[in-house]
């Protein structure tokens, strides 16, 4: 039984993640985004602490690594589609004053699609042990659901900035389709983006990481709920600033 337990929890950690990504996308659809948010929080939470446990336990298997991308595929590839989605539906069949045939909400499964491929490349490159190639899937979740919460939920009862941008979000389709686009984009690029995984114990070495968690914590505690989606910005500038070192 201990031997089962030690060899399973990173996947049953795994599984969570999947649980909480598919009760989030519930709450999402019917409206409850403080609901997703927590959800996509746990799947985060559980998403980091299943390859953290397989790795220290030794306990690493390609069934894990497939359930991971399984899981992610539904936390954070098809939860964001739908973020976006919700994001397009007010605009209907309506793109820059033009009358389409179909609803341009379905654009926002761009992410969803592009989130799929993201991970199946991921599994088939040995490289990306220390750093990743694009952005990955949990980030523009983040990125995404963060745009939306800031913007159209919170962005309500918040600022006048926040109102300000909410409106150019709400009322623009051009910059939401744009956003779509640079993200399905981004999750493929060839940009290398910092991982939180250390090569070695050397300071030098882990400048990359230092700068991304202060820079990250200092953003946070400055702009609050806006800083969820500054985070991200910020976090794919400082990997463009450190690329040379990220390998």
């Amino acid at each position: 039984m201990t031997t089962f337990f030690k060899n399973n929890l990173a996947n049953i950690l795994t599984l969570g993640n999947l649980f909480s990504g598919c009760v989030g996308i519930i709450h999402l659809i019917n409206g409850d985004y403080q609901a997703t948010a927590f959800c996509i929080i746990i799947s985060l939470v559980l998403d980091f602490f299943d390859g953290f446990i397989a790795r220290a336990m030794n306990s690493s298997s390609n069934l894990g690594g497939q359930l991971d991308s399984l899981a992610d595929m539904v936390s954070f590839g098809f939860l964001p589609g739908v973020v976006m989605m919700k994001m397009l539906e007010p605009f209907g069949n309506q793109f820059f004053g033009v009358q389409l045939p179909f609803e341009i909400k379905y654009f926002g499964f761009l992410i969803t699609l592009f989130s799929c491929l993201r991970l199946a490349i991921f599994n088939l490159d040995d490289d990306q042990k220390y750093y990743f190639k694009g952005l990955n899937t949990p980030s523009n979740t983040i990125l995404i659901f963060g745009l939306y919460y800031t913007f159209f939920v919170f962005g309500e009862k918040s600022s006048e900035t926040s109102k300000i941008l909410r409106l150019i979000f709400e009322y623009s389709d051009l910059i939401l389709i744009s956003i779509t686009l640079l993200s399905s984009w981004l999750l493929i690029s060839p940009i290398k983006m910092i991982a939180m995984k250390f090569k070695s114990k050397q300071l030098r070495d882990n400048y990359p990481k230092l700068a991304l968690l202060i820079g990250g914590i200092l953003i946070l505690l400055i702009f609050k709920t806006i800083g969820i989606p500054l985070v991200i910005i910020y976090y794919i500038l400082i990997s463009l600033i450190f690329q040379k070192q990220l390998k």
